[in-house]
């Protein structure tokens, strides 16, 4: 072969190679995306949660849901952030999310540091960890490099996991997205904070079953009437309801042991020690003898970085948002 032709060939597949390779970055996120192109944007994102937290911790569990009600729906995109009418904001299950304003503090910052770097998608996940972090849970790396979405339709939150859902619906709904068992019982954990209202759970409490007092029996005797007196029959169904009894504010794995106790709230939730093929997880996350044992922590974190990569935009796909609740 001519050495021109042969040098022709190495530059064409060395070029091809680097194509390759950009494409393949191009389609995903990684952890340290804006290592140059904002060096800061993990503190600023910190330091803005931590801002609110320290005010009302409340906020720590509403980002967190937040960000699985948003990456459940057309991907973690932040359309869930888009204001107007008719957008996923207004869906029923979105009515209660808290945290926006965590979020637009956030991109105000970043917006200033570096303006039209930084994804509204990539500042919910941040913040979503940094939440876990200050419920006293442990980290983990965010892979970053996720674009805004343009699309927000309040009809495309149906398919969200909701609180009646049998086991079965709740796989479906997770594999769905690419998503296996355990991380489903993982996910679900997050529940070890924040808060409910009665009228989600109230119904376990009367007229479930046509036996006894009527209550679900799955919640423990001692606890449905400790539930009752927290939400009467006819009372206040807005009223407020720690998700996981005893720790509320801290991230733990308390929540699984009060699904072992019968205290959970959500039928949702409590289902996932009634049926054994999510039983199975729940001990491991206890420590069950017998049963090799997974560490919620760490499983979380793993189960979070899957999910925050669900049909992400990357690339030239989507937009970065000026605005968070605005398309660009």
């Amino acid at each position: 072969m001519d050495v021109s032709c042969f040098s022709q060939n190495v530059l064409l597949v060395t070029l091809l190679l680097a194509i390759a390779v950009s494409l393949v970055e191009s389609q995903g996120t990684r952890v340290g995306f804006y290592s140059t192109s904002c060096p800061r944007v993990e503190s600023i994102v910190r330091s803005t949660v931590q801002s609110h937290f320290g005010s009302d911790p409340t906020i720590a569990p509403g980002l967190l849901r937040m960000h699985f009600h948003d990456c459940f729906v057309h991907g973690c995109d932040a359309s869930i952030l888009i204001d107007g009418p008719g957008t996923e904001k207004t869906a029923p299950p979105n009515l209660l999310l808290r945290g926006y304003e965590v979020i637009d503090d956030a991109k105000t910052r970043l917006e200033a540091a570096c303006p039209g770097v930084v994804s509204c998608a990539d500042i919910l996940a941040l913040a979503a960890r940094d939440s876990v972090v200050l419920s006293s849970g442990a980290s983990w790396a965010v892979p970053t490099g996720r674009r805004d979405g343009t699309v927000s339709q309040a009809s495309d939150a149906a398919n969200l996991p909701g609180f009646r859902d049998s086991v079965d619906v709740q796989k479906q709904k997770f594999a769905a997205k690419g998503l296996n068992t355990q991380d489903l019982v993982t996910l679900v954990g997050g529940h070890t904070i924040g808060t409910t209202a009665c009228q989600f759970f109230r119904y376990r409490l009367y007229n479930f079953t046509t036996t006894g007092n009527g209550a679900d029996p799955s919640i423990t005797a001692a606890f449905v009437s400790q539930l009752q007196a927290l939400c009467p029959q006819n009372g206040d169904g807005s009223r407020r309801i720690g998700l996981d009894t005893g720790s509320v504010n801290r991230f733990d794995n308390s929540f699984f042991a009060n699904l072992r106790d019968g205290k959970g709230i959500l039928e949702s939730d409590q289902r996932l020690w009634t049926d054994a093929s999510t039983k199975t997880f729940v001990q491991r996350f206890l420590g069950i003898r017998g049963l090799l044992g997974l560490t919620f922590n760490i499983e979380f974190g793993r189960s979070m970085v899957k999910m925050s990569n669900i049909e992400v935009k990357t690339g030239t796909v989507g937009e970065i948002r000026k605005v968070c609740s605005k398309v660009n």
